[in-house]
């Protein structure tokens, strides 16, 4: 007697596809490489999908939600602007869970945003999210120019690229530029 195939969800495509775009760019974002990395058919992914352009903006709404919500919840036990602040520069070197693409998935993002205008539009807003906790949380601490929390957010893409070829641990370098801001204050 053979075994049925547990059903695969809406969150379990959509993981795939976080997998498939940092392993594999976003060619790999249709449905036939898909079933066939899940070893189903398309059938399954029609059943949770409209199409492939539904398929990507699901994921992109998944990746932007987690994109910075986790934030708020990791910094609130901080006692002051600058602790928080410290804080986020690990959070943002240490957050990036397998399940969504892990260390190459930022960097991944990015690259399919070159070449689609959805995605880009996306990047832009998530972006943005990002540099609004960073200038909120510098402004805190007394640094009110803005230009460095473009910085420190540069800073961060950089070391995603680097640490997704390298598998680097950023954190210590994260810190220390967040410390060499706090200083110029």
């Amino acid at each position: 007697m053979s075994q049925k195939k547990p059903r695969l969800s809406k969150t379990d495509w959509l993981l795939a596809g976080f997998t498939a775009l940092a392993e594999d760019g976003p060619d790999a974002l249709k449905a036939e490489p898909l079933a066939r990395r899940l070893g189903t058919t398309k059938g399954s992914f029609y059943w949770h999908f409209a199409d492939v352009p539904t398929y990507h903006g699901a994921m992109l709404d998944l990746w932007a939600q987690q994109a910075v919500s986790h934030i708020p919840d990791e910094m609130e036990a901080e006692p002051t602007p600058t602790a928080k602040l410290r804080k986020l520069s690990q959070i943002v070197t240490s957050h990036r869970p397998e399940s969504l693409g892990g260390l190459k998935l930022d960097a991944a993002i990015r690259a399919w945003a070159r070449a689609n205008p959805l995605v880009a539009e996306r990047l832009a807003e998530v972006d943005h999210d990002r540099l609004n906790v960073l200038e909120t949380l510098l402004s805190e601490t007394g640094i009110t120019n803005p230009e460095w929390a473009r910085i420190i957010y540069a800073a961060d893409i950089g070391m995603e690229y680097l640490a997704a070829r390298d598998q680097g641990d950023n954190a210590s370098a994260m810190g220390s530029l967040v410390d060499l801001v706090l200083a110029l204050r």
